[in-house]
């Protein structure tokens, strides 16, 4: 039985895109790439050329900032994947990785909700309410992939920003995240067109 001070374990499945050759131990927030492997870290921040101001918004609950934490989806991506393929884009096609949730430390973990504005080239920030504890209950609660989200990826416009988890809750684990506690789903096989 958790004392007080411990929050229970979630109990649910976390899912990641894979990394075709991961190196070290640990899946590394952005923060730690810098250090231990510049040439991803140089990578990765290029993905946020013109909205910069997104690594450093604060994750209120675990008070970090946005490149200090690892990103888990509690939802599968490949469908994510697929609607943005309706609508003409040439997107990831690798293996999803997913971990179980109760391998986590809740305590370095939540739940943020995510809004896109239609047209925006990133997510809103996020505020206070936007952030839910890392429970059975909330990964129940965002493990369904919206009707919204579905519609904007099948919509996409060639010069939309293509943000595939723009309307989909993230699961923020602050620090590194063993890749051992990850089981590699199969590559995926796209059917002839």
């Amino acid at each position: 039985m958790p004392t007080q001070d411990q929050q229970p374990r979630a109990h649910g499945t976390l899912y990641r895109t894979g990394i075709a050759d991961p190196r070290g131990e640990d899946l590394l927030p952005l923060s730690m790439l810098r250090e231990h492997h510049p040439d991803l870290h140089a990578r990765h921040v290029a993905k946020y050329a013109g909205r910069e101001d997104r690594l450093r918004e604060r994750v209120i609950p675990l008070d970090c900032a946005w490149s200090d934490v690892v990103f888990l989806s509690p939802l599968d991506s490949t469908v994510l994947f697929d609607a943005a393929r309706d609508s003409g884009r040439q997107v990831w096609d690798g293996p999803v990785w997913t971990l179980d949730a109760s391998r986590l430390d809740p305590a370095r973990c939540c739940v943020r909700l995510m809004r896109t504005t239609p047209g925006a080239r990133t997510a809103d920030p996020g505020t206070a309410d936007d952030y839910l504890p890392l429970t059975t209950a909330t990964l129940r609660a965002v493990a369904e992939v919206t009707d919204r989200a579905l519609r904007r990826l099948r919509t996409l416009g060639p010069d939309d920003p293509l943000l595939p988890w723009g309307d989909v809750p993230h699961v923020l684990h602050r620090g590194p995240v063993p890749l051992s506690l990850f089981r590699q789903g199969p590559p995926r096989r796209t059917p002839p067109a």
